[in-house]
């Protein structure tokens, strides 16, 4: 330590800095000097009651100062000291940055006071340097103990308000009970007199889910994993652009909190919808209504598939790709050139493909006089047939 550095310099001269050391440690001026220091270098710790520094600052001053003098010296507590400052300044929102300037004013000012009553006292200039020298090396230790005790303190929180708005989130989506209070809602910045959007994806990671979640940072809201997969409520509709293709997210319309359960209850057919017609990206829910009210009827889809489509082999590549040509013909608006270009096929061979269907279902899906719901269960007749052909069902 630094009376090691001092040895044949003289008794006297560090006894005599020692003594100004103590007699600061027990000056109540010196710890509103450093006060004053901190507060009117930082706005964001002056924000804080002066006694919440006063507090704080009377333990570092007095371990600090036990760095001057060799008689103590610092120990732990000195450095356990530090790191709850670090603690209690992250739960009070204070900014790290804030916070390391408050401590550089303090010290600074600390140093500046024993370097003007030392040199009062007599003490040479030589035994002040090699001391501040020590001195440095012990407050650099003491600031790593405030940073990491903030950085423990902010992933405790961190923890802690992601459980908080996990559980209100789950309460809400799902309808279970307790209701979810005002005070629950104002902590996780929901205002129960909003209408919110209610969001589901298929997106089960915890890694991509907190990745998608920042993309959705400016939106506002939310997010959470609920029954294994990320869902959210948020303010305002989110852009397409913030999902990416390998993703799949539903969004309902804007709703009091009263109606989400039964929505998101919803959004969880409509995604599996989506998923069955190997759909990804962003869809608002309304535009899956038609394939969401259809696969909530898996029974019926059955027997309307054995009655169309009972006479094609799910073996045979062929039939396959009749049912496929078919679906999209359908999804074209029974335009020829439009099913060519979106199969990458002739027209002509469009032509044949149906024609072929016809012969071996004897089902035809140009009847002239088909109404739309006709042409509704046509298309999902061929969608049911597919998509259990997909799962190996068949």
């Amino acid at each position: 330590m630094a009376h090691r550095q001092l040895e044949g310099r003289g008794v006297t001269d560090r006894a005599r800095f020692s003594a100004v050391v103590r007699e600061m440690a027990a000056d109540p001026a010196v710890i509103e000097a450093v006060v004053e220091a901190a507060r009117g270098d930082s706005p964001e710790v002056a924000s804080l009651p002066i006694a919440e520094n006063r507090r704080h600052i009377a333990v570092m001053v007095a371990a600090g100062l036990a760095a001057f003098d060799d008689s103590t010296g610092p120990g732990v507590e000195d450095f356990a000291a530090a790191a709850r400052l670090g603690t209690d300044r992250a739960a009070q929102g204070i900014p790290l940055t804030e916070l390391l300037r408050g401590v550089h004013a303090g010290r600074s000012r600390a140093i500046a006071i024993a370097v003007e009553r030392s040199r009062a006292a007599g003490v040479p200039s030589g035994v002040l340097l090699d001391v501040l020298l020590e001195f440095e090396r012990y407050a650099g230790a003491l600031e790593r103990h405030v940073v990491s005790g903030y950085h423990t303190a902010e992933l405790q929180l961190a923890r802690t308000v992601r459980d908080v708005r996990s559980q209100v989130l789950r309460r809400l989506l799902l309808g279970q009970e307790p209701e979810v209070s005002p005070d629950e809602l104002g902590r996780v910045h929901l205002d129960p007199r909003r209408s919110f959007y209610c969001l589901r994806s298929d997106v089960t990671d915890p890694v991509q889910a907190q990745t998608l979640e920042r993309r959705f940072a400016d939106v506002g809201g939310v997010f959470g994993l609920v029954e294994g997969k990320l869902a959210g409520l948020m303010p305002r509709r989110p852009g397409k652009k913030l999902v990416t293709a390998d993703e799949l997210v539903v969004v309902a319309p804007a709703a009091p909190l009263r109606e989400i359960p039964a929505l998101y209850e919803t959004c969880g057919h409509a995604l599996s919808a989506a998923n069955a017609s190997d759909r990804r990206g962003l869809h608002q829910l309304q535009d899956l209504a038609v394939e969401t009210a259809l696969a909530t009827q898996p029974a019926l889809a059955a027997i309307l598939t054995r009655d169309l489509l009972g006479s094609l082999d799910p073996a045979d590549a062929f039939h396959r790709q009749l049912a496929q040509t078919a679906k999209a013909y359908l999804d074209a608006d029974r335009r020829l050139d439009r099913t060519a270009a979106a199969l990458h096929l002739h027209p002509n061979t469009v032509r044949y493909r149906l024609s072929r269907l016809t012969a071996l279902t004897g089902w035809s899906l140009d009847a002239p006089s088909e109404s739309v719901l006709h042409t509704l269960r046509d298309w999902w007749a061929l969608q049911n047939w597919l998509s259990t052909l997909q799962r190996g069902e068949m």
